[in-house]
């Protein structure tokens, strides 16, 4: 006991003296490697550091973790879903699987995996997984506006009928209503005929209103005639006495008919000597348009609109049709009407022509028409006068739209401007939900071909192990981007970029529903860059410069300015007040991007008859004695050597003899000598032919029908 407490004492004044020596004598060294010098530590010490290096090497790790690459997982992936996921490829979830109780061999891209599966390849390929939180997409509410329902029969009024002028090109539509409203309207249309939808409110003799509609006879305008029947009550076919039913006549039955709108036939042009309106109602018969005098219920009018010959009976007529139909409209409530027309006014901005089918209009309406909206500023009517309101079935301008509707367009009356803006935001989203999904069914489609080429690709290496698909895979890759061509390559195929510009909204409708029709993609792609209402301005010369392509306008005008810069630029700027003559313009424009043919006339034929050689200084040339057996041979143009059916050479004349003056021809019967460029083996019996290549300019074989 004393001997231990002699020791204590003797440690404890060792520890006073030095506590490093003290815990050495305590506590053994232990052995450590040679590249660790720290100096030893306190239990104190210890246990402070040792617990910072604790938090250090947490913070490593957690940093370490969130260097990993995320992957989004859900129950059931494929395997293809996985590496896409993982934006890696198919042979990635393979080699994660080597050395697993999984099939390797057996997985194809559309395998769906087990959820451990999916974890392990995760795992092993160093990234951390989460799970796909299942997100419902907020629907957006519906703001668009619609028309209000049918108004109670005993708040309708009687309303002024609107009535349809159709008809073949030239049979006098336009005519027929100067005569009504004593006007001259057919003076100011470009080359005679009409290219716009014109409405106008015409009061007869009597008193009674009539809203007519001129639509274009040319068959340019198809889409012009639909939306003026839809826009209708009563259509007067107009038909020519002289003429017959012609396709646009035929055309304008077959609006009136889906539209469900009456028709009164007006036979016009009875005053001319071939006049014959007998024979036109039989014709009309073959489309299912029987006259009263044949049984049927369609009034037949015969008038003359140049000399106004019974003008009044057809206006009498329609007046009689129209109190048969009842016609009748709400002029109290919210506004609708269809837009009729759109154009660009440089004074006024967007100005619409439009049809009031139900209430009446005022300035300061609100309207929404498609995706567009405005706050009426100023109404005017037909002949340019302001008006104040305007009801129902009337024509009238409307100013103050902050962009430009389409025609066609129906209009309707809202509260305010705020209801406005959300119900055209609300047209414009649901038109984009549109386009995303055809987008997005476009895609799959490609998705689902591709998938099949790479089954079909895949379908040959199934016999062979996954290392050897592998390795067949790589070297036929291999070899497919060693010849990869350049990815910037110019396109072997002809192209005319357009732009084009018009005066109204259905001018350019009609002529893109034109260009629709173009089936000469084999020949020449035509490409419609940009389209507009207006007159041509600078960024069309641009534009077109940049892809090198053509202007067309139709009733737009270009100003001087800009017609300097596209002559500077070499811009083609092509203007046109009538539809036909741009349309012939543009089929000039596509002939001349073809190539010419290449066609051969064959001037001449000789027979060798005999092979000699002539010295000429110390070189002997073979010269082929002929005899011309049909036309003549022309030094300057091209031979050909035949022999049999082959063709043993081809090109052009050193020298051209007979007897031995060097001439420019030779004629039928005459004998000559010849000697060709280059070494040619001419042989007796031979037939030589002389003929010259001729350049043949195509034309394009797009038709559009007019």
């Amino acid at each position: 006991m004393n001997v231990m407490s002699s020791v204590m004492r003797g440690g404890c004044r060792l520890a006073l003296v030095d506590s490093a020596l003290f815990s050495h004598f305590l506590f053994p060294p232990v052995r450590r490697p040679a590249r660790s010098s720290a100096p030893l530590l306190t239990c104190e010490q210890n246990r402070k550091f040792a617990s910072k290096q604790v938090k250090d090497q947490r913070n490593q790790k957690v940093k370490a973790k969130g260097d990993k690459q995320e992957v989004e997982i859900r129950q059931r992936m494929t395997a293809a879903s996985l590496a896409e996921a993982m934006n890696r490829d198919f042979d990635h979830i393979l080699e994660a699987l080597l050395n697993t109780s999984m099939d390797v061999d057996s997985l194809e891209p559309d395998s769906v995996l087990e959820e451990r599966w999916i974890k392990e390849v995760v795992t092993r390929s160093g990234m951390k997984f989460r799970w796909a939180k299942l997100s419902e997409s907020r629907e957006r509410p519906n703001r668009d506006v619609q028309r209000r329902p049918p108004a109670d029969p005993s708040l309708l009024k009687t309303r002024p009928p609107v009535v349809t002028i159709m008809g073949h090109v030239d049979h006098g539509k336009t005519t027929l209503l100067d005569s009504l409203r004593k006007s001259q309207i057919v003076s100011t249309e470009a080359g005679g005929i009409t290219q716009h939808i014109g409405a106008f409110l015409v009061q007869l003799p009597t008193g009674e209103k009539i809203t007519f509609l001129d639509t274009p006879g040319h068959a340019a305008f198809s889409s012009m005639r639909a939306r003026g029947a839809n826009a209708t009550d009563i259509v007067v076919l107009v038909v020519a006495a002289d003429d017959g039913v012609m396709n646009q006549t035929v055309e304008s039955i077959q609006h009136a008919r889906r539209a469900k709108v009456p028709i009164i036939v007006a036979v016009n042009k009875c005053d001319k000597p071939q006049a014959d309106p007998q024979r036109v109602k039989q014709e009309l018969l073959a489309h299912d348009v029987v006259c009263e005098e044949f049984g049927g219920d369609v009034q037949a009018i015969h008038v003359s609109a140049l000399k106004g010959d019974n003008l009044l009976a057809l206006a009498e007529a329609t007046v009689a049709l129209a109190e048969v139909l009842e016609l009748k409209a709400e002029p109290s409530g919210a506004v609708e009407g269809l837009v009729i027309e759109s154009r660009t006014d440089k004074g006024r901005g967007p100005v619409t022509s439009a049809i009031i089918q139900r209430g009446t209009l005022r300035r300061g309406c609100v309207l929404v028409a498609g995706k567009s909206w405005a706050k009426v500023r100023f109404l005017f009517d037909e002949n340019g006068r302001a008006v104040t309101e305007v009801g129902p079935s009337s024509a009238v301008e409307v100013v103050g739209w902050k962009e430009l509707p389409s025609a066609g367009d129906v209009i309707v009356e809202v509260e305010s401007e705020q209801r406005a803006r959300e119900a055209v935001e609300w047209r414009s989203h649901a038109e984009e939900q549109e386009k995303l999904q055809e987008e997005q069914s476009v895609i799959e489609l490609k998705q689902k071909l591709h998938l099949e080429e790479y089954r079909k690709e895949r379908a040959g290496l199934s016999h062979l192990s996954w290392r050897q698909r592998k390795s067949a895979l790589y070297r036929a890759n291999k070899n497919k981007f060693a010849v990869r061509p350049s990815e910037r390559t110019q396109r072997d195929e002809l192209s005319l970029p357009l732009i084009i510009k018009g005066d109204v909204d259905g001018s350019v409708e009609a002529i893109l529903n034109i260009l629709d029709g173009y089936d000469a993609e084999q020949q020449c792609q035509l490409e419609v860059l940009h389209f507009g209402i207006g007159d041509v301005s600078e960024n069309d010369v641009n534009m077109a410069d940049a892809f090198t392509g053509s202007i067309y306008g139709f009733n737009v005008a270009a100003s001087r300015s800009v017609q300097q810069l596209a002559a500077r630029r070499g811009v083609p700027l092509r203007l046109h007040a009538v539809i036909y003559k741009l349309i012939d313009e543009l089929k000039d424009e596509l002939s001349s991007k073809l190539p010419p043919l290449l066609s051969e006339n064959i001037v001449g034929e000789a027979t060798v008859l005999a092979m000699f050689d002539v010295s000429v200084g110390k070189k002997k040339v073979p010269v082929a004695g002929c005899r011309v057996q049909k036309g003549q041979l022309d030094r300057r143009l091209k031979f050909r050597l035949i022999r049999g059916r082959d063709t043993v050479w081809e090109g052009s004349l050193v020298a051209l003899k007979h007897h031995k003056d060097e001439v420019q021809t030779v004629k039928l019967g005459m004998e000559c000598g010849l000697s060709a460029a280059g070494d040619v083996d001419f042989r007796s019996g031979d037939v030589i032919v002389c003929f010259e290549a001729l350049d043949t300019q195509q034309v394009t074989s797009w038709d559009p029908g007019f």
